[in-house]
């Protein structure tokens, strides 16, 4: 057989054709697609048995395909050749051109046959779509399989409940009809005293919802609990989610795919997951995420999705915050040196404050934060609902961070000013300190603050951020020990000279520091104590689990096959080397890989599990 002409598949003509040329010379069309697309056209065969056929493979929950041939005389061949080849080198009106000419090629078909594949599903899939359910998260399947088939394939993955009043919006041919049987299920959701609705939508009547009717339309849809929509085009499937982006409430969608008719569909939505399955690379190639299984996706949002939420909520906060606290003081203090467009802060203090003294310790924590151990939040799928609808962002979450910003600030400032007064010394030699001096005070108030109101917002605690939070604040005195306590040459000014040591070898000034820092931090702590144990929420319950406690340094990055950690060799060494009793009816202080839970090609989740120790 020779390839002549290959007619593409579009969305419009739901169908592919080829032109081969059999050994004998003879020219034959053969032509496949949803049954939809070729019965109308087909004028021989077993048109109504093989009707029957499609209907009873869908509703066993195969995806069918109808397959029609076209046989062409010379003389008929020479016109189909012509006609294409005009169409395809057209200059102008290229794509109208094409699609005359292939219905043109396309009729007058023989019907061969349909054909009926089972399309298993993945492993985990109906737990992973109750999970996503109980996280608060609207699940919709749009597909362009036949409804029977859809319907059977949405009941045996989870999507769709026995118990679940099913409506449908089928075979809908005008828009009048559409309108009114919208109304009507509109009037049986609010009539049904059932706790779920299931709605089922096909391609040909959400074109005729979505032409004057989305408002009705989306209404019916956000009283269901489940949509399923079926025999849709990949645009159609485009148009759905742009229709649920631009609704009043502008919900975050996700689409998810296999194939390259999910293509459009990916790139619509705000995130566009793709599937490395047999249906080729091009929806992950087009996606901002790829996995290799759909199960892979409770992970994706429950847990990693949960930690980057909040990781990225508290780094924006807190950079706000940190520089209204930066930035206030030196407005205050204009007023008390008459606008002079002096400085309170020295050069070199302004420039490393962002780069050196807080960066690092915010930076750590939105790379490993984590509020609730990662097993518990796939667990626990309602936990999700904690951060939905950006309640970590939100305007009085903002609010409450610039508020305190600016409190902050204020103590800072006055703070440090009214401990000067007015001609007060605070050296033992009767020495007064100067404006470099006070400005070197509130600095110092301030990195001391900041950093240990991130402190304060940390629940997972690994070696780096112990080492970046404390260090920074060390490495603060240190350079300003390093920086004021030598005459530098190539600096025009000396103002900072022997200024820091002065500064801390006053006893008043030590106090000042300590009574500043605990003024603003004790309200916050108050704070978190008062809420925590009056209106917690669920994720703070969450955290009282055993399983939240804090992990080794080398646990929580390390995961290995097996459960085993990185370290735990070493581990069973030192526990043959060092012996001694102790109660076996405690728990030790250790923590240990857990042997009994498993995890095939999801090694990320750390599992841990309580030792019994006889020997510590």
């Amino acid at each position: 057989y020779k390839l002549l002409h290959v007619l593409e598949f579009d969305a419009n003509r739901r169908r592919m054709s080829v032109i081969l040329q059999t050994p004998s010379g003879g020219k034959v069309l053969f032509t496949k697609g949803a049954e939809s697309a070729i019965l109308p056209y087909a004028t021989g065969g077993e048109i109504e048995k093989t009707r029957l056929h499609v209907d009873e493979f869908a509703l066993k929950g195969l995806r069918t395909l109808v397959v029609a041939c076209r046989h062409f005389s010379p003389e008929e061949y020479v016109d189909v050749d012509r006609c294409l080849n005009a169409a395809r080198t057209a200059l102008q009106q290229r794509e109208e051109r094409l699609q005359e000419a292939f219905s043109y090629v396309e009729r007058d078909l023989q019907l061969l046959g349909a054909t009926g594949v089972e399309d298993k599903l993945q492993d985990k899939v109906q737990e992973t779509i109750e999970a996503l359910r109980l996280a608060g998260i609207k699940v919709w399947v749009l597909t362009g399989d036949k409804h029977e088939t859809a319907v059977s394939v949405s009941l045996s993955c989870g999507h769709f409940h026995r118990t679940m009043n099913i409506l449908e919006l089928v075979q809908q041919r005008s828009d009048n009809e559409c309108a009114e049987q919208l109304r009507i299920l509109a009037r049986r959701i609010k009539e049904d005293h059932v706790i779920q609705h299931g709605l089922v939508v096909d391609g040909a009547s959400l074109s005729l919802a979505l032409r004057g009717h989305e408002k009705l339309f989306m209404e019916v849809c956000k009283n269901c609990s489940a949509v399923l929509c079926c025999r849709m085009a990949p645009l159609q499937k485009a148009k759905v989610v742009r229709l649920l982006k631009t609704s009043p409430e502008k919900p975050i969608t996700l689409a998810i795919g296999d194939g390259a008719n999910d293509v459009s569909m990916i790139q619509e939505a705000h995130v566009g997951i793709g599937i490395m399955g047999r249906e080729g690379r091009q929806a992950v190639r087009n996606s901002d995420y790829a996995i290799a299984r759909f199960r892979f996706l409770a992970k994706l949002l429950l847990v990693h999705g949960h930690f980057y939420y909040i990781r990225i909520a508290t780094l924006v906060q807190y950079f706000f915050y940190k520089n209204v606290c930066f930035i206030t003081p030196q407005f205050l203090y204009q007023f008390f040196c008459l606008f002079s467009q002096q400085t309170l802060y020295d050069s070199v203090y302004l420039t490393l404050y962002n780069i050196c003294f807080t960066s690092l310790p915010i930076l750590v924590y939105s790379l490993f934060e984590q509020l609730v151990h990662p097993h518990i939040l796939q667990n626990k799928p309602g936990l999700y609902r904690d951060i939905s609808k950006n309640a970590l962002l939100s305007f009085q979450t903002f609010l409450y961070w610039t508020v305190l910003g600016f409190c902050h600030a204020f103590v800072f400032f006055f703070g440090s000013y009214i401990l000067m007064g007015e001609d007060t010394t605070l050296m033992g030699n009767g020495q007064m300190f100067g404006n470099w001096t006070f400005g070197t005070l509130v600095f110092t108030v301030m990195v001391i603050t900041v950093t240990l109101k991130l402190a304060l917002e940390t629940h997972f605690w690994t070696w780096m951020n112990h080492l970046v939070t404390w260090g920074s604040i060390a490495f603060y005195f240190i350079f300003s020990l390093f920086y004021g306590g030598i005459i530098w040459p190539f600096l025009h000014t000396q103002d900072m000279y022997f200024v820091f040591v002065q500064l801390l070898s006053s006893g008043s000034a030590w106090f000042a520091i300590i009574i500043i820092v605990i003024t603003c931090l004790f309200p916050d702590v108050v704070k978190k104590v008062f809420y925590r144990h009056l209106q917690p929420t669920n994720t703070q319950k969450s955290q009282l689990s055993p399983q939240t406690q804090s992990l080794s340094c080398v646990e929580s990055l390390c995961c290995y096959q097996h459960g085993q950690s990185g370290c735990s060799r070493l581990v069973r060494l030192l526990e043959q080397i060092i012996v001694c009793p102790c109660q076996t009816n405690q728990y030790s202080a250790c923590r240990s890989w857990s042997d009994t839970e498993t995890y095939t090609n999801d090694r990320s989740i750390l599992t841990l599990s309580p030792m019994e120790a006889t020997h510590c």
